[in-house]
């Protein structure tokens, strides 16, 4: 089985718009990281995590990823403050009661919190993708429009079943 590392934020959930329109709503000054932040340690998540923001089938097709049992499945996922992980958690909980859920403060590289050596990481932001792929580790970049930025590329979590065998190998 393969280390399998999904992200949440863009991967499993389109959060990301409504959020980023969210903060642009709330007159925070964009341009100064300390109401960035603010915002962010203060924001009510259940606005954003829930099942009308599902990307592309992304619960449906874990539960494929699972069911071929090539991957041993985590959620790493970046968080903002603790309140955004717990209902991340609650969220993901409801939905999958097996799967590892590890949160990584913004502040730190997923590279510093897990080992990424010959793991793989699934991320829609290429510069997470960029660490991980100096770290040793595969990078597959989720993206709606299939957009590469230089990254073998999904737009679908299931698609993984194709581009690796039962022993985690890369098949293309």
């Amino acid at each position: 089985m393969k280390r399998l590392y999904i992200d949440f934020d863009g991967v499993v959930m389109d959060s990301i718009p409504p959020l980023y329109d969210a903060l642009e709503k709330s007159g925070a000054n964009v341009n100064k990281e300390e109401e960035i932040r603010e915002f962010f340690s203060n924001y009510d998540y259940n606005n954003v995590i829930n099942d009308k923001l599902l990307l592309n089938d992304s619960i449906e097709c874990i539960n494929k990823l699972i069911e071929s049992k090539k991957f041993e499945i985590s959620f790493l996922t970046h968080v903002n403050s603790l309140a955004e992980g717990v209902v991340k958690v609650n969220y993901l909980r409801g939905h999958f009661k097996e799967i590892t859920i590890i949160m990584v403060p913004k502040e730190i590289s997923k590279t510093k919190v897990v080992h990424s050596e010959g793991a793989i990481l699934v991320d829609d932001y290429s510069g997470n993708l960029k660490e991980w792929e100096e770290n040793g580790g595969i990078a597959i970049r989720f993206s709606k429009d299939l957009e590469s930025a230089g990254y073998r590329v999904i737009n679908r979590l299931d698609q993984l079943i194709d581009m690796f065998d039962e022993d985690g190998n890369e098949t293309c």
